[in-house]
């Protein structure tokens, strides 16, 4: 076992303990440009109407921040965020293709004029999107600087795809981007404020400095950690950095008001921080799946099996409980790929496996000091988590791939993968690097 790949710190910290492959590193960056990392979502649409109300809107969008965008885009239409939807959130990092509901006329957006953004196409709507209106996304991806011939990148590639393949997937492991790349502490935030500690999380956010960082932040947020004086940071926080701010101007009109100050942010971030330590603990409870050698393509009693909906995609809140009378044939539904086994995303509802997977999603959950009531939320009930279940290994489809001339020889893999699932984790089986790599 000594000559198996291990994870490096950076992952381990967000709880990705292993590869599911045993081949040798490849090596290589991604997202060393935009163009590198090409994402469409393939939608779940919500009917036309003939001059409906809301416009729906397909958007190609090039190193946009999720929440920076809806912030940008609020502010050129005019309009509430609050009046601005979307399907999913993406790599900033990335050229996407996504779909934006507006509660605004259909001509105002098309007039729309802000830097790497273009809309392709429009139409109108009785209905708002939601998060989670996709079937999947489709991804053309091109990892950079090898470094390797293509004999020798021939032979890592094949036998890597070999055994994802073979098991039916990788591990659907929440990848860096839920976390932060660069300075991972969404799922700390989430952390504090799952504990009811506005102040940590606050301090969390605003403060707490990452080697790596721009040095003007990494300095104030240095110095806002030590003073703790709210007033002067107004003076030299990075105007840059508005969420920060906001908070911040928050607790120096209102020095206690740590629940306040939090409160500043958008909803979506709030409860992208409860996400964040959500995936952290499926992350953490997947990896002890493997580490003690119980299959991710196979049930055991016990186990929590998720069957497909009408649609063709996982089906997360309903779960089939594996016993003895129904074993095998839960088996043979999971082996045709009609069903996936599952872990736990901890919430109010999300429920807990039996036998031994139920062992371990317990032992995590205990060692976080925590319960499923937790995620009832006392400091801002509005961002409470039911929870769900979540499948164990991500199928991959129509896997293509090939090699491209981009400044040296580069494999481009182009696939489909249901919504929810990291291509970065997909990847980081070939790459083996480390977090910044992907």
């Amino acid at each position: 076992m000594s000559d198996v790949p291990r994870p490096g710190e950076g992952e381990r910290q967000i709880g990705l303990e292993h590869f599911l492959t045993t081949t040798t590193a490849l090596g290589g960056v991604l997202k060393k440009d935009p163009e590198d990392f090409v994402v469409d979502e393939i939608p779940d649409l919500p009917m036309k109407v003939e001059d409906g109300p809301i416009t729906i809107a397909k958007i190609k969008v090039s190193n946009w921040e999720t929440n920076r965008l809806v912030r940008v885009l609020s502010k050129n239409l005019s309009i509430s965020r609050f009046k601005i939807k979307f399907a999913g959130t993406k790599d900033k990092r990335a050229v996407s293709t996504r779909l934006f509901s507006f509660d605004h006329p259909i001509e105002k957006v098309l007039d729309l004029r802000i830097p790497d953004l273009e809309i392709i196409e429009a139409y109108t709507s009785n209905r708002e999107l939601e998060l989670g209106n996709l079937m999947g996304n489709h991804f053309n991806i091109t990892i950079r600087d090898v470094g390797k011939g293509q004999d020798e990148m021939l032979g890592m590639i094949e036998p890597c795809l070999d055994q994802i393949i073979s098991a039916g997937g990788f591990p659907n492991y929440f990848g860096i981007q839920r976390f932060g790349a660069m300075r991972p502490i969404t799922h700390i935030v989430g952390k504090h404020i799952v504990h009811g500690d506005a102040k940590s999380a606050v301090m969390t956010y605003v403060g707490n400095p990452h080697e790596g960082e721009p040095e003007n932040i990494y300095l104030a947020r240095k110095r806002l950690e030590e003073e703790m004086d709210f007033e002067k940071a107004v003076s030299y926080y990075p105007v840059k950095y508005l969420f920060e701010r906001s908070m911040i101007h928050h607790m120096k009109r209102r020095p206690d008001d740590w629940a306040g100050a939090l409160d500043m942010l958008p909803d979506n971030l709030k409860m992208m921080f409860v996400h964040a330590y959500q995936s952290y603990i499926f992350n953490r409870i997947l990896s002890e799946r493997i580490s003690a050698g119980l299959p991710l393509n196979e049930p055991i009693l016990g186990d929590l099996v998720i069957p497909l909906n009408k649609k063709g995609l996982p089906d997360h809140h309903l779960t089939l409980k594996v016993n003895d009378q129904n074993i095998d044939n839960m088996t043979e539904l999971v082996k045709k790929r009609q069903a996936f086994v599952s872990g736990a995303i901890i919430g109010m509802e999300s429920g807990i496996a039996e036998g031994q997977m139920g062992d371990i999603e317990s032992r995590v959950i205990e060692k976080e000091g925590i319960s499923e009531d937790d995620f009832k939320i006392t400091i801002i009930s509005r961002i409470s988590s039911k929870g769900m279940r979540r499948e164990l290994l991500a199928p991959v489809f129509d896997l293509k791939w090939r090699f491209v001339e981009k400044e040296g020889l580069s494999p481009q893999f182009d696939f489909s993968l249901y919504k929810g699932t990291y291509a970065t984790s997909f990847l980081r089986e070939l790459i083996k690097g480390k977090v910044l790599d992907y």
